[in-house]
This record gives C-alpha cells, sequence and structure tokens, in this order.
C-alpha cells in the first residue's frame, strides 16, 4: 500500500476508533449505573444523554436496550418489537446496550453485554464470542464469500450449542457497512435511524447492486460475494433458553494483498477483549 494512502486510512480509522471507543465507554459508564428496576427505555435515555453530553448529534441510529429474554429476541417477529420497553431489570438479568453515534462525521455501531450480577449462562456466551470474533476475521482474510462465512458462523454456534440470533435482525444480518458522514447542525431520523447514514446506505446498495455486491451482510443470495473493502460493523449474536448475548465491532476491510492488512479488527483494546485476556490470565 503507497505510503500516502496508508497515511490517509490512517486517519480515517482514528476518527472511527475514536467514536467506537467512546460508545464502549458510553456502555460501561450506564451498565455500571443499572440497577434493580431500571427500564429498557430508562437505559436507553442514559445512553442518548451520556453521548449528547460529549457532543453527539447525530446517529445511525438512536440507542437500544434489552433485558432479560429480550437479549435472545425471544418471540421477535416485527421490527418494531427492537425498541426499548418498559421491561424492568431484575437481579441476576442479562442485559444488552446497543448504540450507534456519529460525531465528527464518523460512525459506530456496538453492542455491549452485560448482566446484573452473576449467570453461569450468560458468561460461558460472552466467554464463546470469542471464537466467532476469530472465525469471522481468519475467513474474510481468505476472501471467502459473505454468506458462506455467515454459513460458517451459524455451524459454530450450532456446534457450541446455541440459536442464532442476529438471524432476527432484519434481512437476518450479522453485518453492514459503516462510513462517514457529513456534519449537519440538524440531523433528523426517521424510526431511530439517523436520516444522514440511510442516505449513505442507500447509496451502497445501489452502487452495489450495480456492481454485484451488497453493504448488508446476510444469509441470503445477494451477500454471496467476497468481502468488500469498507468498514463493517460485526455483530454475532448467541441465543440460549431466554438468554442472549453479542459484541458488535468494526471490522476494516482493505484491498491489500497483505493478508493480515486484508482485514484487522478497528480496535483490540474493548470490553469484551479486554475479559477474554483477562479469563486467559487467570
Amino acid at each position: 500500500m503507497p505510503t500516502a494512502v496508508k497515511t490517509e486510512l490512517d486517519a480515517r480509522l482514528s476518527g472511527f476508533r475514536e467514536v467506537q471507543r467512546l460508545a464502549y465507554e458510553c456502555a460501561e459508564a450506564v451498565a455500571a449505573q443499572l440497577k434493580p428496576g431500571v427500564t429498557e427505555r430508562e437505559a436507553a435515555r442514559m445512553q442518548r444523554e451520556w453521548l449528547r453530553g460529549r457532543g453527539v448529534r447525530d446517529w445511525f441510529h438512536l440507542p437500544f436496550a434489552w433485558f432479560g429474554d429480550r437479549t435472545a429476541f425471544v418471540n421477535f417477529r416485527v421490527p418494531l418489537q427492537f425498541f426499548p420497553t418498559n421491561r424492568r431489570l431484575e437481579a441476576g438479568m442479562p442485559f444488552i446496550l446497543d448504540m450507534a453515534p456519529v460525531h465528527k462525521g464518523f460512525t459506530a455501531d456496538i453492542g455491549y453485554s452485560g448482566c446484573l450480577g452473576l449467570n453461569p449462562v450468560h458468561d460461558r456466551l460472552l466467554a464463546d464470542l470469542e471464537a466467532h470474533r476469530e472465525l469471522l476475521l481468519r475467513e474474510v482474510r481468505e476472501r471467502r464469500p459473505l454468506r458462506e462465512i455467515y454459513e460458517d458462523v451459524d455451524r459454530l454456534m450450532v456446534r457450541q450449542g446455541y440459536a442464532n440470533r442476529h438471524r432476527a435482525y432484519p434481512f437476518g444480518v450479522i453485518a453492514h457497512k459503516v462510513d462517514q458522514v457529513k456534519e449537519r447542525r440538524w440531523s433528523p431520523n426517521v424510526f431511530g435511524f439517523g436520516t444522514q447514514s440511510l442516505k449513505g446506505l442507500a447509496s451502497d446498495a445501489l452502487h452495489g447492486h450495480r456492481d454485484g455486491w451488497s453493504p448488508l451482510w446476510s444469509p441470503y443470495k445477494f451477500s454471496d460475494h467476497p468481502p468488500q473493502p469498507g468498514l463493517w460493523a460485526v455483530e454475532p449474536h448467541l441465543g440460549f433458553r431466554g438468554t442472549g448475548a453479542k459484541f458488535e465491532e468494526i471490522l476494516v476491510v482493505t484491498d491489500s494483498k497483505d493478508p493480515e492488512q486484508s482485514a484487522f479488527w478497528l480496535d483490540d483494546d474493548l470490553p469484551h477483549v479486554r475479559r477474554w485476556a483477562e479469563e486467559k490470565a487467570a
């Protein structure tokens, strides 16, 4: 990769890394304040207020919060069920905080899984997500078609004894592309999604359709192509008997011939990665 191109890429990635870290900092701060009786709507509002207090004015999507069996999307049938409810948090209950802020024109989309107290099943789910992070990176570097990688994630979940819960998302996506957006003084949203980001995703979909690729990574035929260079927010989501857990973070894909530079996680200093390292050290 030419030096000038690499320098420009590094500068862009720094902006995405900054907002992704900001989002995870928000998740950890809000998780530390959760207690029995807090509702999903209150937890979502806490995320919004924390990020707005640090300069966030636009979103890929507004924050979500899911508690209890809603972390596994039990009986989710329509998109409206993803929005925060009055479900109250209880001791031992798992939770997921999911937010996608835009800051200084850079986008992040993160998912943070936690639990209010001890829950061995949830601990196991979190530990088993590490294998999915490794599989995804390895097979993207091999330039396997996205649809095949999705199927390999499915097979790994079955071997682990879990259900695929990202299949419940619209179009069954495990990931979608993210990009920079223009900063605007007024940034409206539609059904919780920022219009600026939706326009960018629609533009990618239009160009991709013409060139034979999709900005949505799904189990369907439109994802039957090799990884497209860009930034992908990836979110493998495991479910087991009413308990769900996931991570969501940015995977960088380039057109480099060097395998290690052809794909890499934007940041390895994230809560779930630190947790795995601490468990190994212990």
